[in-house]
């Protein structure tokens, strides 16, 4: 399951909580106890396996390795 993230209308408190992505469960704000909890939009990480020998990886403009250029 992924993380979310809330942020609390109240108190302005973000928290992440664990759940399935079509989840409609309510969140109590661990801070201050409001349930105006708002869904964040928010960035994800994702973990590649560093390259094997002889594998076509090759470093991106951002400074990371892009496995899926084709290069």
């Amino acid at each position: 399951m992924p993380l979310f993230e809330y942020k609390c209308a109240d108190c302005g408190k973000v928290s992440e909580f664990l759940e399935k992505a079509d989840s409609k469960d309510a969140h109590t704000c661990p801070a201050c106890g409001s349930k105006t909890m708002k869904k964040q939009f928010s960035t994800f990480s994702a973990v590649i396996k560093q390259p094997s020998a002889g594998s076509k990886y090759h470093t991106c403009p951002s400074g990371g390795t892009c496995p899926h250029s084709g290069h």
